[in-house]
């Protein structure tokens, strides 16, 4: 299109007022690189092997350790006295139930008494660990938590599951609540931990567990509980209910000196995982030790690093530390969720721009043109910086559609 003699006129004189034409660079600038992502921790839990600095007289940490992931740290102050791979994602088993009894166990009255219906009991895994729950039997809560810490039962774990809500909610509430407690390696799937593709976790985030839910007098009460008497079937001629013993499957439980509890864990596909908790001389250390060699063994290495973080304390610098719950409305804490099973987390990936709207720019409307007014005439205007003198060749452009970034 030939522009009219009055318009190039104004044009003209427009550009001429400008003190320099916009100067285009030859090269535009790289975008510079997102800095790297922090570790959950610090960035020394993100290395993969040993990490441990001790000080003067500190003890040497065992040397026949087979667990894949381990963390050794303070429960009341957070510090990780020593660590071994401590965000590499693995099956965590049963170990999962330190989550789960995080996020449910303040909502409900340990006194109240709940009918189980034969629903809540259907759907678990085969070869679950069962308390022995029956349908239309009244339990006390209280019950109901000691039959999921003292023999890890998956039916215990479901009908809590379905008075919260159904499966499904408590899985969205655990993950929510790992969310807050900034667990990023952990993925949730299923309530009681039973194997499923894709569920993971972390020793670092199973210590997070744990730490949390010692802070509830009734986690810390039911994780050290050694035995206790179960309700059983109602005997049908004399119309009587009874009851039966329960132990608690924790082997390092009465027999490590201090030990508080907190759950162990064993399934075909995530082998072994122990996270332990002990009080010696007014301090508590949380050991989590995941898939070592075999299942005795986990208890071995645990009772060994607890022993180590007992001698150790005041003598090693800390190599990281177990972050504070998030609070909300706050920023996006450091990691990121999910993983594979084996592999340490990777890096958050940047946030994904928004999306570009489709709608096409606007016209200005002067005199009926077709679409192209001042800023598009101004477009195809060559004009010479007169400072620098270097040519200046305007591209057209349209307005951008709203929304865009």
């Amino acid at each position: 299109m030939i522009a009219r003699p009055r318009k190039l006129a104004h044009l003209f004189a427009a550009t001429a007022a400008l003190p320099a034409l916009f100067v285009v660079p030859a090269a535009a600038a790289a975008p510079s690189a997102p800095a790297p992502p922090a570790v959950v921790g610090g960035d020394r839990l993100g290395q993969s092997g040993v990490q441990v600095s001790p000080t003067a007289g500190a003890p040497a940490l065992p040397g026949d350790l087979t667990g894949q992931s381990w963390i050794v740290s303070d429960a009341t102050s957070g510090e990780v006295l020593a660590s071994y791979n401590p965000h590499l994602r693995l099956p965590p088993a049963s170990t999962l139930k330190i989550l789960f009894a995080d996020t449910v166990l303040p909502k409900f009255d340990r006194n109240a008494v709940h009918r189980v219906a034969d629903e809540e009991i259907q759907g678990i895994g085969a070869g679950s660990s069962l308390v022995g729950i029956k349908e239309n039997l009244d339990y006390r809560v209280e019950d109901l938590w000691r039959g999921v810490f003292l023999s890890s039962g998956n039916d215990a774990v479901h009908v809590l599951a379905h008075m919260n809500g159904g499966v499904q909610q408590t899985v969205a509430e655990m993950q929510a609540r790992a969310d807050a407690l900034q667990a990023r390696d952990t993925k949730v799937i299923s309530p009681d931990g039973y194997d499923m593709d894709g569920q993971v976790s972390s020793a670092y985030d199973l210590s997070l567990f744990a730490r949390a839910g010692l802070r509830n007098a009734d986690f810390r009460g039911y994780c050290a509980t050694r035995d206790a008497m179960f309700p059983g079937a109602v005997d049908k001629n004399t119309g009587q209910r009874g009851s039966f013993g329960i132990a608690n499957t924790d082997r390092l439980l009465g027999k490590y000196p201090g030990l508080i509890g907190v759950k162990n864990g064993t399934t075909t596909n995530a082998g072994s995982t122990f996270v332990g908790a002990a009080e010696r001389g007014g301090r508590t250390l949380l050991v989590t030790v995941m898939h070592p060699a075999s299942y005795q063994k986990v208890y071995d290495e645990t009772a060994a690093l607890l022993d180590w973080g007992f001698a150790a304390a005041g003598k090693v610098q800390p190599v990281g530390r177990l972050v504070d719950e998030q609070q909300p409305g706050t920023d996006e804490p450091t990691g990121q969720a999910g993983g594979t099973a084996g592999t340490p987390a990777p890096p958050p990936h940047p946030s994904a721009p928004a999306a570009k709207a489709s709608a096409a720019g606007s016209k200005d409307g002067d005199d009926g043109d077709d679409g192209i007014g001042v800023a598009g005439w101004l477009a195809i205007v060559v004009g010479a910086s007169a400072g620098a003198g270097a040519l200046v060749v305007l591209k057209r452009r349209t307005a951008a559609p709203t929304g865009d970034s």
